[in-house]
């Protein structure tokens, strides 16, 4: 009986430890996106344990670190203003991208 709790307890380890790992990421939304929308985006990436890590002004979008489940959560929110996720990587002047878009 021992044995069976120790094993099962082990399996939840890593959705546990997935849970706490954040992504580092951009968001961005169409043109025209009203503003109370990209508040409640960003509302719901602090809720679930995010940081906003920057706002844009010239484009309607942010920078956050947040749990991946929250992204997935905010890629199916809004229908009619999707946002786009992208993960957060260096872009070089050759225009090199050291990433890809976010798949969640």
């Amino acid at each position: 009986m021992k044995l069976f709790l120790f094993t099962a307890l082990l399996g939840l380890l890593p959705l546990a430890l997935a849970a706490k790992v954040l992504k580092s990421v951009i968001v961005t939304f169409p043109k025209g996106t009203p503003s109370g929308v990209i508040d409640q985006a960003k509302d719901s990436i602090v809720a679930s344990g995010g940081v906003i890590t920057h706002e844009y002004h010239l484009i309607n979008g942010f920078a956050a670190e947040a749990p991946v489940n929250a992204l997935q959560t905010l890629s199916t929110q809004d229908t009619q203003y999707k946002p786009e996720i992208e993960e957060d990587k260096i872009v070089s002047i050759n225009g090199d991208y050291e990433g890809d878009k976010l798949s969640l």
